[in-house]
């Protein structure tokens, strides 16, 4: 038989196998839809989020010269000198 007898009767087979499962009540699972679409993000009232920005801003500002005061309050310790061992490289004892 040549081939595109077997691709045609290979065709018509799956025809009558389909009108078969057909007359049966036979039926492929629906195929799953597209992805739900989301219900739209609530309304942002914008004269509250700005508030509660600039607050949030003046209080990092505020801690952060607060730190910068105390950090500068402290003795200042004297850096390390490095100590020369002969060779030129770090210390390893």
């Amino acid at each position: 038989m040549p081939p595109w007898n077997a691709m045609a009767s290979r065709g018509a087979q799956a025809r009558e196998d389909e009108h078969r499962r057909e007359e049966r009540g036979e039926q492929q699972a629906p195929a799953p839809q597209g992805p739900t679409a989301l219900p739209p993000p609530p309304l942002v009232d914008y004269d509250v989020f700005m508030q509660g920005l600039v607050q949030a801003m003046q209080t990092q500002a505020q801690t952060q010269a607060a730190l910068q005061a105390q950090l500068q309050a402290q003795p200042q310790a004297p850096a390390p000198v490095p100590q020369e061992h002969g060779h030129g490289g770090p210390s390893i004892m």
